[in-house]
């Protein structure tokens, strides 16, 4: 337990942050300063951030937050979305949309979507 405190005090001094990636490619970083990690079952407890163990691609030190912006889905064959924009601010139809990015408006919130 004592070297494992000792490298956890030099990654902290080095790398500010250990950043998980998931399968799905979202990365989420939590703080290395007095960081704790527990696993229970098949969930990993790291700081604050909950991940199902399954779901994770990698975990890494890295220098900087490299957290992204949840993604949900948005359409679950029920069409929840209300409206979906190019990157120019030109609203498109589903049928119209091509490879890119766009913006799509649901109910609650607003979500930037890439297509490829």
């Amino acid at each position: 337990m004592v070297l494992i405190g000792a490298l956890t005090m030099q990654a902290g001094d080095t790398y500010p942050y250990l950043t998980f990636e998931t399968t799905d490619g979202a990365k989420a970083s939590v703080g290395t300063s007095s960081l704790t990690l527990s696993i229970v079952g098949t969930t990993l407890t790291a700081g604050d951030r909950q991940f199902t163990l399954s779901n994770l691609k990698k975990m890494y030190f890295s220098t900087a937050d490299e957290t992204t912006s949840g993604l949900n889905s948005i359409d679950n064959g029920q069409g929840n979305f209300t409206d979906i924009y190019d990157l120019r601010g030109h609203k498109v139809s589903k049928k119209q949309m091509r490879k890119g990015i766009y913006l799509v408006k649901t109910k609650d919130n607003t979500y930037k979507i890439v297509v490829r």
